[in-house]
């Protein structure tokens, strides 16, 4: 008669799957608002190019002075890298957020400055290009895109937003862009343009309907 050894609690538990690992730096900080001052992981490599804090809060100032607040605002943060745009307006009161990116390092970065700031309830990740968020049910408040510099892709972006509808009278936008380049989206009007450092910022804002008469007091 063979006897079988004694089985524990310990051995029977099935192993635990280790936690997604994150890599990259806390370089970047929260400018203003309820986070000012946390740190936010970047995603390492060369796939992204996370907007210096600088840039960041020149582009934050020159909104701030057209908007007046972001209270309740719905922002999307396009070519999102580690979500610093989007999670620096959050902190300033906008209501939600929505994040586009396929690099998967800068999609663990998002995931992981979200949670770390417990913002999950305001925040939409979307695992895709920026090109593909399909028909828009509202329009944003504020579209902030930062494309890989040099092509093109800002522009084509946003010719689909405003054909999906996410982009509306209201709406402002900001593309930053190589200091070189030169921002001509369709159906977009430049309404500012700043230099910081390399970056070029563009606010930009739906071009105006013209050539449309009245025709209601026609007889």
């Amino acid at each position: 008669m063979s006897l079988s050894p004694r089985r524990t609690p310990l051995a029977d538990a099935a192993p635990k799957r280790p936690a997604p690992k994150v890599t990259g730096t806390g370089s970047v900080r929260i400018i203003a608002g309820q986070w000012r001052g946390r740190k936010l992981i970047t995603p390492t490599g060369d796939a992204t190019r996370p907007t210096s804090d600088r840039t960041r809060e020149t582009l934050f100032s020159m909104l701030t002075s057209r908007l007046g607040a972001f209270e309740g605002l719905y922002v999307a943060d396009l070519f999102a890298g580690s979500g610093a745009l989007g999670l620096e307006a959050l902190s300033r009161g906008a209501a939600k957020a929505l994040f586009a990116e396929q690099d998967a390092a800068a999609l663990r970065a998002i995931r992981a400055n979200i949670a770390a700031l417990r913002a999950a309830p305001q925040c939409d990740v979307r695992a895709g290009s920026a090109m593909a968020l399909g028909l828009a049910k509202s329009q944003f408040d504020v579209v902030l895109i930062d494309p890989p510099y040099g092509t093109g892709a800002g522009a084509v972006a946003l010719d689909k937003l405003i054909r999906q509808g996410w982009i509306g009278p209201a709406t402002w936008i900001s593309l930053e862009t190589h200091a070189d380049e030169v921002v001509k989206v369709k159906g977009l009007v430049v309404d500012a343009e700043r230099v910081v450092g390399k970056a070029r910022l563009t606010l930009l804002r739906l071009a105006p309907v013209v050539g449309v008469e009245d025709v209601s007091e026609e007889k």
